[in-house]
This record gives C-alpha cells, sequence and structure tokens, in this order.
C-alpha cells in the first residue's frame, strides 16, 4: 500500500468520525495513529468530553466488529472473558463466549472494575488470546481496546496497575473544547439532552479489516533513521535516572514509541520519522509508564511536565 493510500484510508475515517465529533482533533489523530499500529488506547477526561462517543464513531467508520463492557465493581472476570456451561443434549462443556470475543472493544470506566477484573485484560491486550479452563482461544490480529476512565471521582474505582498501563500503547488526555467547539456543539445537540445516538449521523465503515492489515504492514517500512533510535533510547533512559520519577520507562515503552512514530509519520504523509514525532508522541506513550517520587508529589509536580523538561534536555539529531 502506497502513503497516499494511507492518507485517504486515514482520511476517510477522520471525516467519518467528524460527522459525529466537533473539534477533539488531536485526540483523533492520536487514535488514528495507534490504530495504524494495532496499540489499545486510555481515554482520560472528565465527564462530558464525549469519550464514549468518540470511541462509538471511531468504529462505526472501520469494518471491524464492535464490543463494549460497561465496567463496574460488581463485574466478574466471567463476564468479560466467558465460561464454559454444561450441555445436558451433548454431555459436554461449551464455551458461552464473553463480549472480549470482538475486534474493537471499548472498556468503558475501566477503573471502575475491581483489580482482579482489570486482569482479565492483561492476557488479551498483551496476547491477543485468552485462557479458559486451560485452553487457548485466539481474539485475532485485529483485537483492539479503547478504554476510558475518569479521573476526578474516588469513590468506587480502582486505580490501574502498572502492568495493566502498561498495555496501552498510548494514554490520551481528552479536555474540555475550545470556546468556538464548544458553541458548535451547543448548536448542534442543545436541543436534547440524551447523548447523540449514531444513527443520527449517518457514518458508515470506510476502511475495510484488509485495508487496515496492509495499512498496518506499510507503517512498519515507516524508516527510522539510527539518529532517532539513539534520540528515543536517550528520551527513555533519562527517565531512569531522573531525580523526580522513582520508576522510569521500560525497554517496551522504548519498542512502543519507535512503533508510534512511523505511524504518526505515515498518517502525515512522510516515509520517514522526524524529531518532531518523537516529541509529540513522547507524553502520550510515556506518561503512564512513569512512576513519580514521593518528593515529586508534595511538590504537585507531574508526569507530563517532568518529561516535557526531559524533552528540553535531550539533544535531538537534525
Amino acid at each position: 500500500m502506497e502513503l497516499q493510500d494511507i492518507r485517504g484510508a486515514v482520511e476517510a475515517l477522520r471525516g467519518e468520525v467528524r460527522k459525529a465529533i466537533v473539534g477533539q482533533d488531536e485526540v483523533v489523530d492520536l487514535m488514528l495513529t495507534s490504530l495504524l499500529v494495532g496499540g489499545h488506547i486510555l481515554l482520560e477526561g472528565v465527564p462530558g468530553t464525549a469519550k464514549t462517543l468518540m470511541t462509538q464513531a471511531f468504529a462505526a467508520g472501520l469494518s471491524l466488529r464492535f464490543g463494549r463492557i460497561q465496567f463496574t465493581p460488581d463485574l466478574m472476570p466471567g463476564d468479560v472473558l466467558g465460561t464454559n456451561l454444561f450441555n445436558f443434549q451433548t454431555n459436554s462443556f461449551v464455551l458461552t463466549k464473553g463480549p472480549i470475543f470482538t475486534q474493537l472493544l471499548l472498556a468503558d470506566e475501566i477503573n471502575r472494575a475491581p483489580p482482579k477484573t482489570q486482569a482479565a485484560l492483561l492476557q488479551a491486550m498483551n496476547e491477543r488470546v485468552v485462557t479458559i479452563d486451560g485452553r487457548d482461544y485466539p481474539l485475532g490480529d485485529e483485537f483492539m481496546v479503547v478504554a476510558t476512565q475518569n479521573p476526578i471521582e474516588q469513590q468506587g474505582t480502582y486505580p490501574l496497575p502498572e502492568a495493566q498501563l502498561d498495555r496501552f500503547l498510548l494514554k490520551i488526555i481528552v479536555s474540555y473544547p475550545s470556546i468556538e467547539e464548544e458553541r458548535e456543539i451547543l448548536r448542534r445537540h442543545g436541543h436534547r439532552s440524551a447523548m447523540p445516538r449514531l444513527q443520527d449521523f449517518d457514518l458508515k465503515p470506510v476502511v475495510e479489516a484488509v485495508a487496515l492489515s496492509a495499512i498496518r504492514e506499510a507503517v512498519t517500512r515507516i524508516r527510522l533513521s539510527d539518529a532517532l533510535v539513539d534520540y528515543i533510547v536517550g528520551v527513555v533512559r533519562a527517565t531512569r535516572t531522573h531525580a523526580s520519577l522513582a520508576v522510569g520507562a521500560s525497554t517496551r515503552a522504548g519498542n512502543m514509541l519507535a512503533s508510534a512514530v512511523r505511524a504518526l509519520a505515515a498518517l502525515q504523509g512522510r516515509d520517514f520519522v522526524i524529531p518532531d514525532d518523537v516529541k509529540v508522541l513522547a507524553l502520550p506513550v510515556l506518561r503512564h509508564r512513569v512512576t513519580l517520587s514521593p518528593g515529586a508529589e508534595v511538590e504537585g509536580l507531574s508526569s507530563d511536565r517532568i518529561l516535557r523538561e526531559i524533552l528540553d534536555q535531550t539533544a535531538a539529531p537534525r
């Protein structure tokens, strides 16, 4: 697949999402970046910033099976994965598949489920396989999780463990729209209090599964120079020695960043990566993979602020 074909597919998908979503262009582009390399996405934002609707519109533009799990404190692993039930007619156990058996899964309010249930996603997100009663069931290469979480509500929520966070390629912060975007949202949807339905926007799948596989294969061939490899390694290793970080980014984080910058280059119509690609994606890729030191927490520092400091201090190739 040629770069112009990738741009055409991406623009078509972006256009479908914009039928339902006003603004949030940066978030949509980051979601597209993750899609091109098959990475999982964590969307974090306050209620009412269209996280769920955005994911539904994103899925509607793809010819992939879509599933949704509304995470709650009483959700059990079997509710996610499924379970073997005894069939008295055949005198054997038959698997009743859970909602995880899909291609694009919306894990809505993922931090409302207890750790035991969150852990049910670990194997699926890492290996795209689930094991039930000792038997492996593949989910397919297209399997992708888009999870949402609310950063401000604490009652009835459980922090995502580090192992779970590490499975997400990007953690995307969904902020409030601009004033003009908010005016347009009110013009479009201010006549109703309920969330708009996707059927109202006439969204159509514009990217077939076969085309998506070809796009992902083409993205792997985007050029990443040795100088940029050294730059990525330098940024990742700097997180491990920074005084304000108790735990830095792992080697997997570097691999994730190298993969994501190739997708961003393809998204912008280039067959090569530039330093700005690394700077754009360093925060979404690394912000959930580093841990603040106790002193930094007391001072009120954020991982984003420290990562920006590291980027400023790490020399980029010319």
